[in-house]
């Protein structure tokens, strides 16, 4: 942890006019108003009408400012500014999209600072032709949160390689509406790639040099510290499994309890299951059940499926591989005692991978050179810039939640942490743009 400035460095390209703070947050005041809700916090979820209105108020902003919006072919939204002809590009970015009756800030803020951080850096290259290595991009990365369309980190996901791109388009929400179909009616999927970064990609034309990506801590490390920035050096490895339980249809009332094939009961010992390996493992495994859909819902039939969705997080690859044997002989001693079937697959996984250190060590030279509190923090929840370090040299940065809420209506971080936080993100990708990295 560090809270001098004692790094070499001047932070030239961070703003110490009251007004950008100002516009910054006259901007996420705005932005907060697209699917937002009684209790404070947004419902925007992945390619719905509020989460296309909100891509339409940041095309707006981009646009006004110089700056040419493209869309790929997953729906990511990118905001293009050439300072160096034929030159590649530094991303910036998160996601605008929202978990149900989510909050303000959990993504959203990281587009916006990174579309804040992109414009005060066109203003000061071209203020200050020739400094420039690289060229400015702002990337809102689509479907992040993986509550409408599964898996999550679908965009980025696409544009690593890491996940097929028809199969990600023919994903279908609970309504049957696909992903091609949400985004074709928003009318924002493209028709090429933007970006080329390997075999997986048609040719879109331009490079990727590095990835910068801030965003609220979702947990209470921070906050708890009193510390204003985290940095990131590694990630949590995870897996997130579809399970349905089958069972059979049959009458509450009539149907004696030994006949029952109830799959209902079955869910239950598997989620009982699964805080049962928490509570065996600690803080070093963390489990839960997420979404719980029971078929057929009917209060006088015995339920015969559900289909769940189940995660393991932990920061050893090692123990979250023992753990998932553990789920598995759980799931066979449930299938004998409610007499049920469990069919599981993988939604998604991710191993736990270091960030690259160079990374590490400029965020913090960065944030020590403006004067800020820091300490390096593991990320245990997904973010697009898990995707991302695997392909091309990524920052990860954290401001704090308060009591570390998250992916609720009362999420909140205070308007000051927000704009340091800009600050922070403007110097670490000026000096990306330069070619720190």
């Amino acid at each position: 942890m560090s809270s001098s400035g004692s790094v070499p460095g001047n932070a030239v390209r961070v703003s110490t006019d009251p007004a950008t703070d100002r516009a910054f947050m006259d901007d996420f005041t705005t932005m907060s108003t697209f699917g937002a809700t009684a209790a404070g916090g947004v419902e925007r979820q992945a390619a719905t009408e509020a989460d296309g209105q909100n891509r339409q108020w940041l095309a707006g902003w981009l646009i006004e400012r110089g700056f040419t919006v493209a869309y790929d072919r997953i729906g990511n939204m990118f905001g293009l500014y050439e300072l160096v002809p034929d030159a590649p590009y530094v991303l910036a970015g998160s996601h605008l999209d929202s978990q149900p009756r989510g909050g303000r800030y959990d993504g959203a803020y990281g587009v916006l600072a990174a579309a804040h951080t992109m414009d005060r850096l066109r203003q000061y290259y071209i203020a200050n032709p020739g400094e420039a290595v690289y060229n400015l991009a702002v990337v809102n990365w689509f479907n992040e949160e993986g509550s409408r369309f599964k898996p999550s980190m679908q965009g980025s996901g696409v544009f690593t390689g890491k996940i097929e791109l028809q199969a990600a388009l023919d994903t279908a929400d609970v309504a049957g509406i696909s992903v091609a179909s949400a985004l074709g009616d928003l009318d924002m999927l493209g028709d090429k790639d933007v970006f080329t970064t390997g075999e997986h990609h048609t040719a879109g034309g331009l490079k990727v040099a590095s990835y910068a990506e801030i965003h609220i801590e979702q947990g209470r490390e921070l906050d708890k510290a009193g510390v204003l920035m985290g940095v990131v050096p590694s990630t949590w490895g995870a897996n997130k499994y579809e399970i349905s339980v089958i069972g059979a249809q049959s009458h509450t009332g009539a149907t004696a309890i030994a006949d029952r094939q109830d799959a209902l009961f079955g869910a239950a010992k598997a989620v009982v299951a699964l805080r049962d390996l928490a509570d065996e493992y600690g803080e070093d495994l963390h489990t839960s059940c997420g979404q719980l859909t029971v078929y057929p819902n009917s209060p006088v039939v015995v339920a015969r499926e559900v289909h769940m969705h189940l995660d393991l997080r932990s920061p050893s690859d090692d123990l979250l591989a023992e753990a998932d044997v553990k789920l598995n002989r759980a799931f066979a001693e449930i299938e004998v005692a409610a007499d049920v079937e469990i069919e599981r697959r993988f939604a998604h996984t991710w191993k736990g991978h270091t960030y690259q250190p160079e990374g590490v060590a400029l965020a913090e030279n960065v944030i020590d050179a403006l004067g800020h509190s820091h300490m390096q923090v593991r990320t245990r929840a997904g973010h697009d810039s898990t995707n991302m370090k695997d392909l091309v040299p990524t920052v990860m940065l954290f401001i704090p939640s308060v009591d570390g809420v998250s992916h609720a209506e009362n999420e909140y971080t205070h308007d000051a942490d927000l704009t340091a936080g800009v600050d922070v993100l403007t110097e670490t990708v000026g000096r990306m743009v330069e070619g720190a990295l």
